[in-house]
C-alpha cells in the first residue's frame, strides 16, 4: 500500500532543494504526484516551495478538482495532469523556472545538440513549447506535441517542466538541463562551443538505444544528429529559431569530400577578405 505521508515528504524536499537551487523564487513552482487512478497530490498555492510542510499539501481529482487539503491547490495543475494523462506510466511532474533553462525558452532558443555525453544519454532534444497564459487548459495544451518524446520541456517566457517514476526523477531531469544550459552559457562566452563528430553522435545514441533508453532520433532516417531536427517542426509556431548557437551539420558524402565543412567556410570567408582587402589597396 502506497505511503501518502512518505509522498508527500518527498514533494517537501524537492520544493526545498528548488528553492535553495534558486530555479523557485518566492511562491513559483509546484509539483505533484499521481497516488492513485484518480488521486495527485500537488502543492499549494501562494507557498515558497522550501517551507512546505506535509500538511500544506492539497489533494485533487484528475478533472482538477480539490478534494482534500486545507490550502487551495496550484493554479497550474492542468499542466500536471495534462502530462499524467498523456503519460499514465509516469506518477511525478515538477514545475519550476531554473535561471538558465529558462533563459532559453526566452530567447527561443533551441538547446544546441551532442556536447556533454549525459545530456545525449538522459535528455536528447529537449522542445520549447509555445507560450500561453499560465493556468488556463490552453497553456496546459501546448505541452502535448512533446510529452511522449521528452521527459522534460522547456516553457517559451516561462520555465520548465520535467515528470517521472518517482518525484526525485522528475525533478532531476530540471537539474541535468538547468547545469548543462549554464555551461552552454559559459562556453558561449569563451567564444565558441565544440560538438561531437557524426561518429560519437551516433556511438552514443547507440549506447543510449542498449541501456534502454528511448530517442526519437533512432526513429529518423538521415537525420543530421546534432541539428535539433525531431521538433523542428513546432519552431514557426513556438517563435524558435537558432540565432546563439549554429549546430555542426553532418551530410556524411559532403563531409567526407570537405565540401561545406568548416574549412570550406573559413576559405570562403579568406576569399571574401583577400578580394575586399585586393578592392580598397586598389583605391588608395
Amino acid at each position: 500500500m502506497m505511503n501518502v505521508h512518505k509522498i508527500k515528504q518527498e514533494i517537501c524536499e524537492i520544493g526545498d532543494r528548488i528553492y535553495k537551487k534558486g530555479f523557485a523564487a518566492a511562491n513559483d513552482g509546484n509539483i505533484s504526484y499521481r497516488i492513485s487512478e484518480n488521486e495527485v497530490v500537488c502543492t499549494p498555492t501562494g507557498i515558497s516551495k522550501g517551507f512546505m510542510k506535509p500538511d500544506d499539501l492539497c489533494m485533487v481529482d484528475m478533472t482538477g478538482k480539490q478534494i482534500g487539503g486545507r490550502r487551495k491547490a496550484t493554479s497550474e495543475i492542468k499542466l500536471h495532469l495534462a502530462i499524467m494523462k498523456e503519460r499514465p506510466e509516469l506518477k511525478s511532474v515538477v514545475h519550476c523556472h531554473p535561471p538558465h533553462a529558462t533563459a532559453f525558452g526566452i530567447a527561443r532558443e533551441p538547446v544546441p545538440q551532442c556536447v556533454l555525453p549525459e545530456v545525449e544519454i538522459f535528455l536528447g532534444d529537449v522542445p520549447i513549447a509555445k507560450y500561453d497564459i499560465p493556468g488556463s487548459q490552453d497553456f496546459a495544451n501546448t505541452i502535448l506535441p512533446f510529452v511522449k518524446k521528452s521527459n522534460v520541456i522547456i516553457l517559451a517566457n516561462h520555465g520548465t517542466v520535467s515528470y517521472g517514476e518517482t518525484v526525485e526523477k522528475a525533478y532531476w531531469a530540471t537539474e541535468i538541463l538547468d547545469a548543462y544550459c549554464r555551461m552552454l552559457i559559459l562556453a558561449k562566452s569563451l567564444g565558441r562551443v565544440n560538438y561531437f563528430t557524426e561518429q560519437e553522435a551516433k556511438g552514443l545514441l547507440d549506447l543510449k538505444t542498449q541501456w534502454g533508453f528511448q530517442d526519437p532520433r533512432a526513429e529518423m532516417n538521415n537525420c543530421e544528429l546534432c541539428a535539433n531536427d525531431v521538433f523542428r517542426n513546432s519552431w514557426k509556431e513556438s517563435g524558435v529559431e537558432q540565432k546563439a548557437f549554429q549546430p555542426p551539420v553532418y551530410h556524411s558524402e559532403r563531409h567526407q569530400a570537405g565540401a561545406g565543412g568548416p574549412a570550406d567556410q573559413e576559405a570562403l570567408i579568406q576569399a571574401i577578405t583577400d578580394r575586399v582587402m585586393a578592392a580598397l589597396q586598389g583605391k588608395s
